[in-house]
């Protein structure tokens, strides 16, 4: 077997690849294998990646060919590839688009589920999850399928193990003029960057049946919003946008007056506050799965309301009455930001809505759900993607340093950490451990000029934390209002230390933060850790570098927590220093002394 000890892979029969960390050829092999595999785990030396099904259906739609990745995988590993791997590859990315989805004119436009192999159809016809969704076969290689189920078919394929390309193009909906300011309306220069503009061409497709659906995955600070709004310009019709959070929407309409030519009153707000519907309707994630109890007749004859229920057969508009917002007009664009979060309820109903253009936008297609197969069949496949390295080498978002503090259980919390039986109390013990605030006393002290974030999960240690350090907090409860002013102070460097709850994850626009730390977060979610980063990734006037902390308890589930969040941010290229409690006290002295 030859063997080539200066390459930095080795790739494993069981579809696991191993990345030499240390390797000089450690970075071109990371964005190689991060293209077709997912990243699992990436201690110090060696990183493992597992190629998937769905992420070789993701490159494949993404224009990647087999002999293309095969080509660059032979060329950087260490030993020849198994041949399983070698047929896994061809055979999964050849699946993609080996059924189409048509409207096929010869058949008065129906739409149609079509293959050059008619065994393939076939066995797709007798499949048991599939049958529901076809109609009656054509001829030996189509089928017509029911329209109305075009999503729900869709998915069902993916399970199957062939995702269709559909080609069945889209209405164009309710026709919107909607053109780019250059000037913004607040004075300053604006045009799309050149990956911006790759973006919505790319999903976009010159407007034919390959495009109009699909995932843009940006980091935070990278301008997805923009893209949108390159989006907007381009489809020229009725627009629903749903985010997460009411702050989140009204940032979305202050960017859409500031860089586009609509008028205030052409754009509708529909949140807990407002239900306007309009040309433009920028809505929530929040709003669209609120649910009214079911009611029942109790001994008295009164109404009364049971929580605990759901009627499950009830049609989806009446169990989420808010979801009759995707079919009350004639959108010709359906905007998903932070699709990664999409909820249970708008797959359902985004399965049944699959004529209108969706673009999706995250800073990953991470879901800690496992459901990123739903965002491939519903929304769309991954149809732009940059590494955020790539962005950060070009000026475009921050220089960011990450580090992991490392601080110990009190003695005194040993004992109650060792009898607590459910993981989730002990990792509350340990994510609130008192250590941790002797640590953000040293670093707030290293950063005292510095414009800081300082994130977590947990309410009481959140509200510990602000009064300790003399800053306001955000959590959920604190009406919008209230938030957004919070919001404008950091903005102005009215205040520089801002205290906040996961609500802050997704969609704060704090351009001068610069420093975050973490001192506690939902357990391994690497999609949150990637937001929260992103947090201070908006390109400082200055060129300052930004700096990302995460307070950790050793030894701990705490640190393997930690230690699951940073994989995503890690096959971006992000390496996290580990640094123990006490060199964090010389550095805070060193610090001082330059005071």
């Amino acid at each position: 077997m030859p063997y080539h000890p200066e390459n930095p892979l080795i790739v494993q029969g069981d579809r696991t690849v191993l990345l030499e960390a240390a390797n000089a050829n450690y970075e071109e092999a990371r964005d190689t294998i991060a293209a077709i595999a997912e990243l699992e785990k990436s201690p110090e030396h060696i990183h493992t990646y597992r190629i998937t099904p769905l992420s070789l259906w993701n490159a494949a739609s993404a224009g990647l060919a087999a002999e293309v990745a095969l080509a660059n995988l032979e060329r950087l590993s260490k030993f020849d590839l198994p041949g399983n791997i070698v047929h896994d590859i061809h055979d999964y990315m050849s699946r993609y688009g080996r059924l189409k989805l048509l409207r096929a004119p010869e058949h008065g436009g129906r739409l149609v589920l079509t293959s050059e192999d008619p065994i393939l159809i076939t066995e797709i016809s007798h499949a048991r999850k599939i049958k529901p969704f076809i109609i009656r076969p054509l001829d030996d290689r189509t089928l017509e399928v029911d329209a109305g189920m075009r999503g729900h078919l869709k998915h069902a394929l993916v399970e199957f193990g062939y995702p269709a390309e559909d080609l069945a193009g889209y209405v164009p909906g309710t026709p919107l003029t909607i053109e780019l300011r250059d000037p913004t309306r607040g004075g300053k220069a604006f045009d799309l960057r050149h990956y911006q503009r790759e973006a919505v061409d790319v999903f976009w497709a010159s407007g034919g049946s390959k495009g109009g659906s699909g995932v843009v995955v940006l980091p935070c600070g990278a301008g997805k919003t923009v893209v949108a709004l390159g989006t907007l310009a381009t489809a020229q019709s009725h627009t629903l946008i749903v985010c997460f959070g009411t702050n989140a929407v009204h940032q979305w309409i202050s960017e859409i007056l500031d860089k586009t030519t609509i008028s205030p009153e052409m754009i509708g707000e529909y949140t807990g506050e407002l239900k306007e519907i309009r040309p433009i309707t920028v809505t929530t994630y929040q709003v669209l799965t609120y649910h009214p109890p079911k009611r029942r007749r109790g001994a008295t004859g009164a109404v009364e309301a049971d929580d605990q229920q759901i009627v499950r057969k009830r049609p989806i508009e009446e169990e989420f009455p808010h979801l009759g917002l995707f079919t009350s007009r004639d959108w010709g664009l359906i905007i998903y930001d932070e699709v990664h979060l999409l909820p249970a309820p708008v797959f359902r109903v985004t399965a049944e809505i699959q004529a209108r253009r969706r673009l999706g936008l995250t800073a990953t297609l991470v879901r800690e759900d496992g459901r990123e197969s739903d965002v491939f069949s519903l929304i769309g496949p991954k149809k732009y993607d940059l590494p955020w390295k790539t962005l950060e080498s070009q000026g475009w978002i921050a220089t960011a340093d990450c580090w992991e503090v490392r601080v110990a259980l009190p003695q005194e919390l040993r004992m109650a950490y060792a009898l607590a039986e459910d993981g989730r109390d002990k990792y509350r013990i340990a994510a609130e451990n008192p250590e941790k605030l002797a640590a953000l006393d040293r670093l707030l002290a290293m950063h005292r000029d510095d414009n800081v974030l300082v994130i977590g999960q947990y309410l009481d240690q959140l509200n510990a934390i602000a009064e300790r350090i003399g800053a306001p907090v955000i959590t959920g409860k604190m009406p919008n209002r209230e938030r957004e002013k919070l919001y404008d102070a950091f903005r102005t460097g009215a205040i520089t230390k801002l205290v906040v709850s996961k609500v802050a994850n997704f969609a704060i626009d704090l351009p001068d933060a610069n420093v975050a730390i973490q001192v506690s977060g939902t357990f391994g979610s690497r999609q949150e850790e990637a937001q929260r980063l992103g947090r201070i990734l908006r390109p400082k006037s200055d060129g300052a570098l930004a700096h990302f902390y995460s307070i950790v308890t050793r030894d701990t589930n705490d640190q393997e927590f930690a230690a699951k969040r940073q994989l995503f941010l890690t096959e971006q290229g992000y390496r996290y220093t580990i640094l123990d409690a006490t060199e964090l006290i010389e550095r805070a002295q060193l610090a001082a002394g330059d005071h």
